[in-house]
């Protein structure tokens, strides 16, 4: 049994690595040729394919903007580096990533080609920078996500959320889409396998994962919400406290400080 698993977890780590080498292959010679909608196609198609040789099975509830929809944000809680992918299977966005990691060996490459906005944490005016960036992707029509806990958590507990984060929506008048996600067993209680917090890497994380059988992960979009007259700490409070009342967790909705302390790992994938 146990040298059953073991190949099970080396045949998925196989097939991990050609995903990933798919990846590069899309982002390298077919990304340069296509935009909007079709490249929007290519990054769900591939993220539900990463998920599905993890054997996360994705339950959403709610209803997500389609691929029309235009200056959307979409603001979530943060559990682990796989959020990127759960959003991007139902509706691909624009992501956040610290700008250590643009010189990591092709993860860095494919999270720029993905159209990933860098921050460098280390200069706090630098969220000024880039949240011009996001105004001007917003304003363009485009989708952009954020965790606005700056963080991750282990899922049990919503973090105060950095309402700085939230300025974008606030500038741009942008539709935003309360999200509340979590990962589970089966039986639907907390499966906390996914949670990627403190000094865990990320092949500790990936180890984790695959050693699970199976697993779940609930997806839930809540009313979408105007940023339009309202300031970014009003948006942060009622983000914050819809998807507390998703996820049935206490709530602490004000920001603790303006900047950033921690980012996402960043994408694998041509998001």
């Amino acid at each position: 049994m146990k040298t059953s698993g073991l190949l099970t977890r080396a045949y998925r780590m196989l097939r991990l690595a050609v995903h990933v080498l798919y990846a590069v292959a899309i982002a390298g010679l077919v990304f340069p040729w296509v935009e909007g909608k079709m490249r929007q196609r290519l990054v769900r198609h591939w993220s539900a394919g990463l998920l599905a040789i993890l054997n996360i099975r994705i339950h959403v509830h709610g209803t997500p903007p389609d691929l029309s929809a235009r200056n959307a944000m979409l603001v979530a809680n943060h559990v682990s580096w796989l959020d990127i992918y759960l959003l991007n299977s139902v509706r691909p966005a624009r992501f956040v990533s610290k700008s250590e990691v643009r010189s990591w060996p092709l993860v860095g490459w494919l999270a720029h080609k993905s159209g990933t906005f860098f921050i460098e944490r280390a200069r706090r005016h630098d969220t000024a920078r880039v949240n011009h960036e996001m105004s001007a992707a917003l304003e363009s029509g485009e989708c952009v996500a954020i965790f606005p806990e700056g963080t991750t958590s282990p899922g049990d507990t919503l973090l105060p959320f950095h309402a700085s984060l939230l300025q974008p929506a606030v500038h741009s008048a942008s539709t935003v889409w309360p999200t509340a996600l979590r990962y589970t067993h089966a039986d639907g209680s907390l499966n906390l396998c996914a949670s990627y917090v403190g000094e865990m890497s990320l092949g500790q994380s990936l180890k984790k994962i695959l050693a699970q059988p199976e697993m779940h992960a609930e997806l839930v979009f809540m009313p979408a919400v105007s940023a339009h007259g309202k300031t970014r700490r009003e948006l942060a409070q009622q983000t914050a406290l819809s998807i507390a009342g998703a996820l049935q967790l206490s709530c602490h909705p004000q920001a603790t400080t303006p900047a950033i302390e921690q980012l996402p790992p960043t994408e694998l994938s041509p998001a």
